[in-house]
């Protein structure tokens, strides 16, 4: 699939990306349309005091895209994160329109068909889905205290 041919108004999908996050990763931290996932946390990781707007808006878009690569539709590799999510982050405020559960669960699905492959010996996607379900319906394999709730950082301040 051509991706160039998806990025909103047929720009190229490195300029979207450098509009949207306000700074374009080296080539050495590029292949394709992936990103090396270690430049985005040392880029983003830490919000400039008194950040304008904007600023906050580039750090929020990076942020969801770091979320839906590496947790909602990770790849087998955990290091790279896919620019496809840029149309999801460019409208921040249409995020709450969009049913991530069920893209997330076709995506699971989409894996654990992939990983019935015989040649197949990783498995990708949303795990930590497929391991909650496992653990509220097969309790041999729940392991102790799953039924309690921490809040630790809510607990400090008494709520």
């Amino acid at each position: 699939m051509d991706f160039e041919r998806y990025v909103e108004g047929g720009r190229p999908a490195w300029t979207w990306f450098q509009e949207l996050l306000g700074v374009m990763p080296p080539s050495d931290y590029i292949d394709k349309f992936t990103v090396k996932c270690t430049w985005m946390q040392q880029t983003f990781t830490h919000l400039p005091e008194g950040a304008d707007e904007e600023t906050v808006w580039r750090y929020a878009r990076a942020y969801i895209m770091m979320l839906l690569s590496t947790q909602l539709f990770d790849d087998k590799s955990g290091t790279r994160m896919h620019i496809r999510w840029l149309s999801y982050v460019a409208r921040l405020e249409d995020m709450g329109s969009y049913s991530w559960g069920s893209a997330a669960l076709s995506w699971l699905y989409r894996c654990l068909c992939h990983v019935a492959n015989k040649n197949v010996v990783k498995l990708e996607g949303p795990l930590q889905l497929l391991q909650s379900w496992i653990f509220w319906r097969f309790l041999g394999f729940r392991p102790d205290g799953f039924d309690s709730f921490h809040w630790p950082l809510a607990s400090r301040y008494g709520y």
